[in-house]
């Protein structure tokens, strides 16, 4: 069974669909559509896809660039292939991405996901302070006349 990553391809999107959902990462009910990748993907980001020979698409990394720094989302492995060390092949690539950009990369990880948390330490992401992530999903609920 061998793994290797490559960049998204329009016919994975599908796949990736069912990898984000599975691992409760995203999904289009969060904006996550094929039009949003793709401009992600125009504007200097990548989406990395882990593949597996015998079971297709396993992992996603997906990176934004903002030109000052790069934004890892929807990092994650399909629950049945986690803790084989899979998100080794993911991250090193996401990392030669960040070095070769010369761009500083930011993630959020959740308080408790400890497993994912140590891993991006080990490739030196470190806490960035207290701060509480904030998020207005849908612009339609932004009202400024309740100011």
């Amino acid at each position: 069974m061998a793994q290797f990553v490559r960049e998204f391809k329009e016919e994975d999107y599908q796949d990736v669909l069912h990898v984000w959902n599975e691992t409760d990462m995203g999904g289009e009910h969060r904006g996550d559509n094929l039009d949003v990748i793709e401009d992600t993907i125009n504007f200097g980001g990548k989406l990395f896809i882990l593949e597996d020979d015998d079971h297709g698409i396993i992992g996603t990394s997906w990176i934004t660039n903002d030109q000052r720094r790069l934004y890892l989302h929807h990092f994650g492995i399909l629950p049945e292939f986690q803790g084989k060390g899979y998100s080794h092949f993911l991250m090193e690539k996401s990392m030669e991405f960040a070095m070769d950009e010369g761009l500083q990369i930011k993630l959020e990880a959740g308080k408790s996901n400890h497993k994912a948390k140590n891993l991006y330490k080990k490739y030196g992401f470190k806490y960035l302070g207290d701060y509480d992530v904030l998020i207005v999903r849908n612009p339609e609920d932004i009202n400024l006349n309740d100011l």
